[in-house]
């Protein structure tokens, strides 16, 4: 079969499933699915799951070393879809309503696949239990396993496709945010900031996700009738998705001239961003980074209330590579002491609760390269001056 045009390739599937041991994939995350489908989500579920008694369940399936085995199984209205742009998989099940459908039709194409025993690679976070149970009787021969490690390696270097996605995105939502600020005023709300911030990045082509904004001297980054009054600061942190990628930026405002200390306050989060920046490039690992950020932060006269995280990202928030183990989100740093690759992509963020001056961040989006890295979303990581 020759390959599609996909973001990955079946040679490099294949050598991951093969590590960990793995016979077939029975994938069932939407954002998985959509990524080994080349793109395609289903717009009728994409912001609610639920339908009738149960839930919409796409599933792929892929069976190692067996391209032409991989099948797709969608709801009954997908039906429409494949016959305007067909799916790439010779194997295509319109027919479910259920999580139940779903996973019969998944077990009954393996079934006629001559796969009936092994080791199955399976998300459990993304797995129903009605759908876990039926997987268990209909193969009492077989095993399931965690397949989550070996997606997320498989999508933990982006083409060039994605990162041309991943640049827009950032550089919209940086643009919607430097629109947002520069046209709010005193007195306005946090809800009427942000649904600025929906409008600018919806007129400019993103899907709008959430904002979480701080006002003042204020720590609450909950959308409330809170507003805005002049010589208060505003940290404004965006996530948008443009087909399916991740931007992720946070930038800060301030209602007329930054005074001297809020202009330090802003340039010890950007030492501590810089810091990290410069150790950024592929074959250093990012333990090496999370050192470089970590201690220019120590350094910092208002160390104890700064914090500096770093995670990768791409068509979810937080993905490989995998560097640190703390808040705001807790997994295990598994990627660390691994050499970076040209082309994966980190967010780095440094965030300050200053007791009287509020809120204080900055979270940048950058690309990996031989040499270095490319900054994402360049625009306004300064004191950006709202409507007096």
């Amino acid at each position: 079969m020759t390959q599609p045009d996909l973001d990955y390739s079946f040679s490099h599937l294949d050598a991951l499933m093969e590590q960990a041991g793995l016979d077939a994939l029975l994938v069932t995350s939407k954002h998985n699915v959509r990524y080994l489908l080349g793109g395609y989500q289903f717009i009728f579920f994409s912001a609610m799951d639920a339908i009738g008694h149960s839930r919409y369940l796409p599933v792929f399936v892929y069976i190692k070393g067996a391209v032409e085995k991989t099948a797709y199984v969608g709801n009954k209205m997908e039906g429409g879809e494949h016959e305007n742009h067909p799916f790439w998989p010779q194997h295509i099940y319109t027919m479910s309503w259920t999580s139940l459908d779903s996973t019969q039709q998944a077990l009954e194409h393996l079934d006629r696949m001559g796969i009936s025993a092994g080791r199955i690679g399976v998300e459990p976070s993304f797995l129903p239990m009605n759908a876990a149970a039926e997987i268990a009787a209909q193969m009492p021969q077989a095993t399931l396993f965690d397949a989550t490690t070996v997606l997320e390696e498989l999508r933990a270097v982006k083409t060039e496709r994605e990162l041309k996605l991943l640049r827009q995105a950032s550089e919209t939502i940086t643009a919607s945010m430097q629109a947002t600020i520069q046209g709010a005023k005193h007195g306005d709300s946090k809800f009427e900031i942000i649904e600025r911030l929906r409008q600018e990045e919806t007129k400019r082509g993103l899907m709008f996700e959430y904002c979480l904004l701080t006002l003042g001297n204020s720590h609450n980054r909950a959308a409330s009738s809170q507003t805005w009054a002049e010589g208060e600061v505003l940290s404004i942190d965006s996530g948008g998705n443009l087909d399916g990628y991740i931007g992720d930026i946070c930038r800060m405002g301030v209602l007329g001239e930054p005074d001297s200390e809020l202009q330090d306050l802003l340039a010890e989060v950007e030492a501590t961003q810089q810091a990290a920046f410069a150790k950024i490039r592929a074959g250093a690992t990012g333990a090496e980074v999370i050192v470089a950020g970590e201690s220019c932060r120590k350094t910092q006269p208002n160390a104890s209330c700064t914090d500096f995280f770093a995670h990768g990202m791409g068509l979810i928030s937080h993905e490989a590579p995998f560097l640190m183990t703390n808040h705001p989100v807790a997994y295990e740093n598994r990627d660390a002491d691994k050499p970076l690759r040209t082309n994966m992509i980190l967010s780095v963020e440094t965030t300050m609760l200053h007791p009287t001056r509020g809120f204080i961040k900055l979270e940048d989006t950058l690309c990996v390269k031989d040499e270095g890295y490319e900054l994402f979303g360049t625009e306004g990581r300064g004191w950006t001056i709202g409507n007096s």
